[in-house]
């Protein structure tokens, strides 16, 4: 039996468009993007088209997108960059205590150096306290961090209020955009962002690469000191294959972005009304059902660990995550289920399933009746 993929917000599968999109720059334009020969020209315009891909799909200037190797030094690069270039102006920093480790692990590293972080409060849903937010802001505040949707749960932030809030203190705002991008409208001019940290291995495209936003007027340090790659911020020979896959997997995104949300919606919905009418008093659903990513179902199973699960349903060949995929080796309970409060009984028992467009509801009613198999023999 094939394997069933339910883990999208873990990684993706490279569409074929994005791998045929690449193959050129592993084989027939393979040159170092830095030379003037025509193969090295070609990887540079590549390089610049995929900008603009990229930048299209959260409306920016093409000139405001810089490439990184990961969503993770996209977040660090926001971070220290920014923080390090103004500490002049102020060495306060809020951020929520629901944030991707990239976020809150660079927030620690932070600390050590002398930066002040605060940590804000979110209700049961997710969603981050406004009123909090709002008096946790003090003169030395020169950073807000919240993350666009939640890598867990999958609720979905108030990004243009939080936004504004930043905007009427003086302080620039930063989101982590990783699991939103393609999974949701994104418009930093709109939403008032000033850096929004993004990966390709989400959307469709090849691990190791991601992109950062960086309004024209923000000043930050540069990321990696050598040559004069990437606007004299990121030193480095440019992975021009995987960039070339970023952003055609961008180009995809942007175009299909509508009736991709109605898809993973409609697969979402069924598995969680099919599973709460089945499951009802044995489950509770993690985060917000109305502000939340469409593909995203988070399900705590009453009395069970979410691990075990896992392995239980692998032995089905069925593929889900029992929390944020950088953190789901960890023994601890989700820092994420912790902070919106979910019961003991339930939170040790929580599976993350993340739709894709390959899913089907033939594959959810094969994972709903393997889930009743795994908690019925639990429970005998």
């Amino acid at each position: 039996m094939d394997i069933i993929y339910f883990d999208n917000a873990a990684t993706t599968k490279i569409k074929t468009e994005v791998l045929n999109e690449m193959m050129p720059y592993f084989t027939k334009n393979y040159g170092n993007a830095s030379s003037l020969y025509s193969i090295g020209r070609n990887a540079k315009r590549a390089i610049e088209n995929s900008r603009r891909q990229v930048a299209e799909l959260i409306n920016c200037n093409p000139n405001e997108i810089y490439f990184t190797g990961s969503g993770s030094e996209s977040d660090n690069t926001a971070l220290k960059g920014y923080v390090y270039a103004n500490k002049s102006k102020g060495n306060h920093i809020i951020t929520s205590k629901i944030e991707h480790p990239a976020i809150l692990e660079t927030c620690k590293n932070l600390e050590n150096k002398g930066f002040e972080i605060s940590y804000i409060n979110v209700d049961e849903n997710g969603t981050i306290d406004l009123e909090e937010l709002k008096k946790t802001i003090k003169p030395s505040t020169i950073l807000i961090s919240i993350m666009f949707a939640n890598n867990e749960i999958g609720t979905i932030e108030p990004i243009e209020e939080i936004s504004k809030i930043a905007k009427e203190n003086n302080i620039i705002f930063h989101t982590d955009a990783v699991q939103a991008l393609g999974n949701t409208k994104i418009d930093v001019q709109k939403m008032n962002i000033d850096m929004l940290s993004m990966s390709g291995h989400k959307i469709n495209a090849p691990k190791g690469v991601g992109a950062l936003y960086i309004k024209n007027d923000i000043k930050i340090e540069r990321f990696i000191d050598g040559g004069h790659q990437e606007k004299n911020k990121r030193a480095g020979t440019e992975n021009v294959a995987s960039i070339v896959g970023m952003g055609k997997a961008c180009e995809i995104a942007n175009r299909n972005l509508e009736v991709h949300i109605r898809n993973l919606r409609r697969l979402r919905d069924y598995y969680i009304v099919r599973i709460t009418k089945e499951m009802g008093d044995k489950i509770r659903i993690n985060g917000s059902l109305e502000n939340r990513l469409p593909g995203n179902a988070n399900i705590s199973f009453k009395g069970m660990d979410g691990s075990e699960i896992v392995y239980r349903l692998d032995e089905y060949n069925i593929c889900v995550s029992s929390g944020s995929a950088c953190s789901s080796k960890n023994t601890t309970s989700s820092h994420v289920l912790s902070a919106i409060n979910v019961p003991e009984e339930f939170l040790t028992g929580a599976i993350r399933t993340t739709f894709g467009d390959n899913n089907t509801f033939e594959e959810i009613n094969y994972l709903i009746n393997c889930l009743k198999k795994i908690i019925k023999n639990n429970t005998n």
